[in-house]
């Protein structure tokens, strides 16, 4: 199956953080699901570390998608389209845009965030 992971579960995999949850490390871990991870959480990693809320080092990014076998995912312009479309659930611009992309590419999101879970999509935690 194909899963996108949220940022926070990027991090908290990265980190081996005991906040991902048991199925979410699962999922991530078994070898015969492909594993997506956003242009829109890159950019949203890169803001956080930039004013300091997140400590993560950025220029390893593309080492760590690699070696946890880990694809991107680019958006789209119908990701963009469908990201405005979407109701108020949630309004981080980024989040939306996850949302945008697990539906359109029919794909299931990982994440911990409840705003995000009350759209329609498939997810996970």
């Amino acid at each position: 199956m194909n899963y996108l992971l949220d940022t926070h579960a990027f991090i908290w995999w990265l980190e081996d953080s005991t906040e991902l949850s048991a199925t979410a490390r699962k999922v991530i871990s078994n070898p015969e699901n492909r594993i997506f991870m956003s242009h829109a959480s890159l950019w949203e990693l890169a803001i956080k570390i930039s004013i300091g809320r997140v400590v993560f080092p950025l220029a390893s990014i593309e080492t760590e998608l690699q070696q946890n076998g880990f694809e991107m995912l680019a958006i789209k312009t119908s990701h963009i389209i469908c990201s405005a479309t979407l109701p108020e659930h949630h309004r981080d611009p980024f989040d939306r845009m996850l949302v945008a992309q697990s539906q359109i590419e029919n794909i299931t999101l990982i994440t911990f965030d409840k705003q995000v879970q009350a759209y329609d999509l498939m997810w996970e935690w």
